[in-house]
């Protein structure tokens, strides 16, 4: 029994010991924030006290952290006027770490009483203040964009949205008066994009859509998404559905008909080319892709006519030297493949090399790095038409490889 009361006292004694040297803790802090000094280590002495869950459910400590952090606030954005040398990423976190004390804090001050009333006695001021300092939570995210820190900057962002649903802000109604709400959501999006993060690109995609000055972006990020996942059923859906609405746009019409072409649908390929034109009749991106999904489909008239259309308009157009040029290589390769007439095609399958080999050779021409593509054909066609240099150059060139 007097061991058991010894240890109560311990027990006692220690908790008193603990209780004074919090006080004198919290009263240096007090001293600390009087003085506007040394606010950096009275952040961190509450910082450790609340480490302790009994001390974060103090809302004196709360407080105390929520007046040393605008004190930090107050100092900074003085600096910042003066135009002194001061961290403007120190000042932007200072936010930051405001608008969570703060709301961590209201979240005890608005606890009910023993009535069960819910009486905050500090929510109309913490939330007039953090009202005024809140442009700094959007500046923020535009400050580490710039710097390219986008995980930073999506932090920012993403506070900036979520704290329109503090209940200590619940007054100012951010969701339906808030211009930049849809702005902000497209950058967190955009910052989730460059990190290739598909959580984070779909986080605030609804809210997102409501900036309709970007929202072609906001498609390419949410097909992105998909991709991110390998979710390729809605990938395609959603570059389906942003070609519908943007069909000029430039990522997703090149992506729907490469998927279409990668996967042998080269009809669906050319139905897309054709809606495409239909938005524009004078592109030459959308042009071309119809000439090579003609390719594709073994309509080889059609896709040299075309073409041949292009090249007149831009002499320089190197794809288009190349689809003629596989148009008439293409001909000539199936009907070698019929060796029972051989002798009868022959002559045709001369022929054809010999019209396919202008456009091969000016294509390499225009796109010398491109040897995976004119090597082989050249080499047949040199092959064929028993051109012993340009054969053997082209020979050594493959060799090399």
């Amino acid at each position: 029994m007097k061991k058991i009361r010894a240890l109560l006292f311990c027990i006692c004694l220690f908790s008193t010991c603990l209780c004074y040297a919090q006080k004198r803790q919290l009263q240096t802090v007090r001293d600390q924030v009087k003085a506007g000094k040394e606010l950096a280590k009275a952040e961190k002495t509450l910082r450790g006290l609340l480490v302790d869950s009994a001390a974060r459910r103090n809302g004196r400590i709360w407080l105390m952290l929520c007046d040393v952090l605008a004190k930090q606030y107050e100092q900074g954005n003085e600096k910042l006027y003066l135009r002194q040398k001061y961290d403007t990423a120190a000042f932007f976190s200072v936010t930051r770490k405001l608008y969570d004390a703060m709301s961590s804090f209201d979240s005890l001050d608005a606890r009910p009483d023993g009535q069960g009333r819910i009486r905050p006695k500090y929510r109309i001021k913490h939330a007039a203040f953090l009202n005024s300092i809140r442009p700094n939570l959007f500046n923020g995210g535009g400050y580490f964009v710039h710097r390219g820190d986008y995980q930073t900057a999506f932090d920012y962002y993403s506070d900036y949205l979520r704290s329109a649903s503090f209940p200590v802000l619940a007054g100012y109604d951010y969701m339906r008066k808030d211009a930049l709400i849809p702005h902000a959501a497209y950058w967190a999006m955009f910052c989730g994009y460059k990190l290739g993060d598909a959580d984070k690109i779909m986080r605030f995609k609804e809210l997102a859509e409501r900036d309709t000055s970007m929202l072609n972006f906001v498609r390419q990020y949410e097909a992105e998404a998909y991709l991110v996942k390998k979710d390729t059923a809605m990938y395609v859906k959603s570059l389906q559905a942003g070609f519908e609405q943007y069909p000029n746009f430039a990522f997703f019409f090149p992506r729907l008909v490469e998927y279409y072409a990668g996967i042998g649908e080269h009809e669906k390929a050319l139905e897309i080319t054709e809606r495409a034109l239909k938005a524009d009749s004078t592109s030459l991106l959308f042009r071309f892709a119809k000439s090579t999904a003609l390719l594709n489909l073994g309509r080889y008239s059609e896709c040299v006519r075309l073409c041949r259309q292009l090249i007149s308009e831009k002499d320089s157009f190197a794809d288009a030297y190349y689809n003629i040029g596989l148009a008439y290589f293409n001909q000539a390769i199936e009907l070698n493949k019929d060796r029972q007439k051989y002798r009868a095609n022959k002559e045709k399958v001369i022929s054809l090399y010999k019209l396919s080999r202008p456009y091969m050779e000016r294509y390499r021409e225009l796109a010398p790095t491109a040897k995976e593509k004119w090597l082989a054909p050249l080499y047949t066609i040199y092959l064929n038409l028993n051109m012993g240099r340009e054969f053997d150059e082209i020979d050594k060139i493959r060799k090399e490889k």
